[in-house]
């Protein structure tokens, strides 16, 4: 009987030690702290240029890749109401489009601005954002969105790999 119960608490730490083993280790942020500040500098250097319509600057702030991304709101119908836009070329466009179609005011709530390596080379930011704008039938009061930008390392420059605009929706009336 009690080697039964030997054998029992010898497996039994076995399988214990073995998954505290199997654990898996606590986060440890890949990027260092004045990366994350760069990486936050790159974010308010974009808002600002897209605010200034400089559309120079925000197409060096972009990957200059076929696989860039910017999700925004459509002027075209068979795009549906959002689309993504692949390619530098098409992000240049899209950028354009929107800057010239009237104001365009840009005003993230720093204070809930997030941003966190991914890898030492892919970073995401993530910022609530009052956006004003006119385009494709927008009515130029400030709006609700959230932006979501994947970073990503080229040389020693962090580059827009992909900027998800999402509009928040307003929030459904209370039945009462």
């Amino acid at each position: 009987m009690i080697h039964r119960i030997i054998l029992a608490a010898a497996i039994t730490l076995t399988v214990f030690a073995g998954s505290v083993a199997a654990a898996p280790a606590t986060y440890k942020e890949p990027l260092d702290a004045q990366t994350l500040n760069k990486i936050r500098s790159n974010f308010g250097e974009l808002m600002q240029a897209a605010n200034r319509h400089d559309f120079k600057t925000l197409h060096g702030m972009f990957w200059q890749s076929p696989s860039a991304l910017l999700v925004a709101k459509s002027a075209t119908p068979s795009e549906g109401n959002w689309a993504g836009f692949w390619g530098n070329d098409d992000i240049d466009q899209k950028l354009h489009d929107i800057g010239t179609s009237g104001p365009v005011v840009l005003q993230p709530d720093y204070s809930k601005f997030k941003v966190v390596g991914l890898t030492r080379d892919v970073a995401q930011s993530y910022a609530p954002v009052n956006i004003t704008v006119s385009y494709a039938g927008q009515d130029g009061t400030s709006k609700p969105f959230l932006v979501l930008i994947n970073w990503i390392k080229i040389g020693k420059d962090w580059k827009v790999a992909s900027e998800i605009l999402l509009p928040v929706p307003p929030v459904p009336a209370a039945k009462g």
